[in-house]
């Protein structure tokens, strides 16, 4: 694979004079289309060899371009706060808005990389990690996004002579550290592991594009060159026709029942019984967030229902147990014209709780498969491909000892009106009553279709959802209390 990149490619004085006046002002002109246009974000990956002049190039870019519309993230080691959080949190929170370039210089790729090569996982864990990774940036380019990768190759006589010319000027000498030999003398398992690694996670969405590293003219031209026709060949692309995806009708299954329709919505329990469990569940869940374990653990929990259902009451009596320095409540609304710009996730990724913390989310992730699916704001393929991008992040989380606790709060349809006019009567609840609501019950069959769907494709092993039958209030609190005390004690237990 690397064989290419090690020929000697060279570009000399003249044609480097020559090239980059033209190549300058076109990176400029295509990176000014692009931040007027908004059509797009662009995403960089600058991977490969140790001092295969991956600093450098990046230098050059931000040099080239305007700097107001890129921004370079180097990222090496983790700070306390990402440790405490999945290992794509770190990536996740800082891509770039649309109209926007991102350059990453140590990337997802980096971490799997050096595990292997160091025995730390094995090609089975490696493989995985990839997988992941193939996703997330799947999604990516689903989202609009232009991904381009670089992995900058040294042969390894170049690296060792790289190493040693840095390494005798004073100026650079403190560019080559412990951790460079080290790797040089794993170089012949860096460059199969590196291997493997590049054949697996080329893809047509996102490529790599191998480049070698010992002419820097060569090496700037190359990388300048290929960012610059991938930008302008994705601005002058004609827009493909948009077709409206009209709603699928509601398809009966095999016993013509929907399991939200099999729910014993009288399920009821009495004021006393209620007020006993209330203090019993409310303290099992204080008590619990302060055993010694607990400190290992993040808790999310996720609140979806009917409209009216009350997902706020249950709220209450879930932070009514905790002290207000381990909970933030995130209520999700309209997203904001920052959150439009960037994947429809990205407001979620920001909001996972570092560790010994709550977020409890009132609506959440799965809107996009319930009120845009319905409302028509997104179209079919983007939200049938979120019933996958839900579970990865899903995955992510608990890979990182997050309990996911989900609730989906069901009423009748005849309760729902009830509350509705009482909400309306009473001065305090009416903010509560929206005319989104009212349109939103003309709809209830597409709604309850919707959210049967999210359950049967997004119920897993690892993040359930729980049915809740909250026709009665008080019986609605108290299995709600429950299932996350037992969530968080079985946590605790493994």
């Amino acid at each position: 694979m690397f064989e290419s990149a090690e020929l000697g490619h060279k570009i000399s004085k003249a044609v480097w004079k020559k090239e980059i006046p033209g190549l300058r002002e076109g990176l400029l002109d295509a990176q000014l289309d692009l931040s007027q246009s908004k059509k797009f974000p662009v995403i960089i990956v600058v991977a490969g060899v140790d001092s295969a002049g991956k600093g450098e190039t990046v230098n050059l870019l931000n040099e080239w371009m305007d700097p107001r519309h890129i921004e370079t993230h180097a990222l090496r080691e983790l700070t306390d706060e990402e440790q405490e959080r999945p290992p794509m949190w770190r990536y996740w929170r800082v891509l770039p808005p649309q109209g926007d370039v991102a350059v990453f210089i140590g990337s997802w790729y980096s971490s799997p990389l050096i595990e292997n090569v160091y025995g730390r996982i094995k090609n089975a864990e490696l493989d995985q990690q990839l997988e992941r990774i193939l996703r997330f940036e799947k999604m990516l380019c689903d989202e609009g996004a232009l991904v381009l990768k670089f992995w900058l190759h040294l042969s390894k006589g170049e690296q060792k002579k790289r190493l040693k010319f840095l390494e005798n000027d004073s100026d650079t000498r403190w560019r080559v550290t412990d951790t460079d030999w080290d790797h040089y003398k794993k170089y012949d398992k860096f460059r199969k592991v590196s291997e493997r690694m590049l054949r697996s996670s080329s893809t047509a969405e996102s490529p790599w594009t191998i480049v070698e590293g010992t002419d820097p003219r060569y090496r700037y031209l190359t990388i300048g060159k290929a960012i610059l026709a991938a930008m302008r060949q994705r601005l002058d692309a004609l827009e493909p026709p948009h077709h409206e995806d009209p709603i699928p009708p509601i398809l009966p299954t095999i016993d013509n029942l929907l399991i939200l329709q099999t729910l014993n919505m009288s399920k009821k329990l009495k004021k006393a019984e209620y007020e006993s469990d209330l203090e019993k569940y409310q303290g099992k869940l204080n008590l619990l967030t302060r055993h010694p374990g607990f400190k290992k653990l993040s808790v999310v929990v996720a609140f979806e229902g009917n409209d009216a259902a009350g997902k706020g009451g249950n709220i209450r009596r879930i932070t009514q147990a905790l002290d207000a320095r381990q909970y933030r409540v995130i209520p999700v609304s309209a997203p904001t014209e920052e959150e439009r710009d960037r994947p429809y996730m990205w407001r979620f990724w920001r909001s996972i709780p570092r560790k010994s913390r709550f977020a409890i989310f009132d609506r959440t992730w799965y809107g996009r498969v319930l009120v845009e699916r319905v409302e028509g704001y997104c179209e079919r393929k983007d939200w049938m491909r979120a019933y996958g991008e839900i579970n990865d992040f899903e995955e992510e989380m608990v890979r990182n000892k997050t309990v996911i606790v989900k609730f989906w709060l069901s009423i009748t349809k005849a309760e729902q009106l009830k509350r509705f006019k009482e909400r309306e009567k009473i001065g305090f609840k009416r903010y509560k009553i929206t005319d989104d609501d009212w349109r939103n019950r003309e709809k209830w069959d597409q709604y309850e279709l919707a959210v049967c769907d999210m359950i049967d494709r997004t119920s897993t092993e690892i993040a359930p959802w729980t049915l809740v039958e909250a026709n009665d209030k008080n019986y609605a609190r108290i299995k709600v209390l429950k299932t996350l005390c037992e969530r968080i004690e079985k946590a605790l237990e493994s």
